[in-house]
């Protein structure tokens, strides 16, 4: 990540930890950095002006409201061209070994290798009984981050999200969007309910995000304030795992159609 937008070695540095912070967890506000890294806001925006004048950071439009009085929080997000440059050097290779599964085996063979992926990720994953699909939830995450997924939970409403921030395949998945759909398949079955991707990363947006229903299954998992707007409290450290009201990744409004004209005779 060092070639982010990096004049000297030290800024370097300090820029590699912004982008990683944009991937674990973004979008995030410049305090919200500058609190993580322990520098001035003023040089994490110096960082973030250097990083967008590349083409690697921008605004984020998702608007995540502002705290107290004054101007808006302004977000911060990795694009896709930021994104590019973590680009792992097996992607091309990946993508060849795909092509050709595809020559020898058909759709089926590229079905069952994602199936196959995604089932050995989540292997040791718990299915969900009465009164545990939270944990499976929390379990699954864990097990995507230990894939390289960068993946945490908030709840949102009267359901939990699941949230990848980083996706290793992305490149891949691009052309190959049966990992994608593999993956929800998978998580379906594991947590007995029907789940809903909401975004991909190999689709340009700023996470994968993945929504488990909880009050259709009678109650289960952690209650939450719905429709809550709270903003996102500060990550504590330790092993504990709670869900917490997070700022919801916002997505885009279906687009307004105009009411059909009545015919005129």
């Amino acid at each position: 990540m060092t070639d982010l937008a990096a004049p000297t070695a030290h800024d370097g540095q300090t820029r590699a930890a912004v982008v990683s912070l944009l991937v674990e967890d973004g979008p995030l506000t410049a305090g919200e950095i500058a609190e993580r890294l322990g520098i001035s806001a003023a040089g994490v925006r110096r960082h973030l002006d250097a990083l967008a004048s590349a083409g690697d950071v921008e605004a984020s439009s998702s608007g995540y409201g502002q705290r107290g009085r004054g101007r808006p929080a302004k977000w911060f997000q990795l694009t896709p061209t930021g994104r590019g440059k973590l680009r792992h050097a097996y992607d091309d290779l990946a993508g060849a070994a795909l092509r050709a599964l595809r020559n020898v085996g058909g759709q089926q063979a590229v079905e069952d290798f994602a199936r196959d992926r995604i089932t050995r990720i989540v292997a040791d994953v718990a299915p969900a009984e009465a009164g545990s699909v939270a944990g499976t939830v929390e379990g699954i995450a864990d097990a995507l981050t230990s894939a390289g997924f960068s993946a945490n939970t908030r709840q949102v409403g009267n359901g939990v999200q699941i949230c990848q921030h980083h996706c290793p395949v992305a490149h891949v998945a691009e052309d190959f969007p049966e990992l994608c759909e593999a993956e929800t398949a998978v998580f379906t079955e594991l947590l007995g309910t029907h789940v809903q991707r909401l975004a991909t990363i190999a689709n340009g947006d700023c996470a994968c995000t993945t929504h488990v229903p909880l009050a259709a299954v009678g109650g289960l998992g952690t209650a939450g304030t719905p429709g809550s707007t709270a903003d996102p409290p500060r990550r504590q450290p330790g092993p504990t795992k709670t869900f917490t009201a997070e700022r919801q990744t916002a997505q885009p409004a279906a687009a307004h159609q105009p009411s059909p004209r009545k015919a005129t005779s």
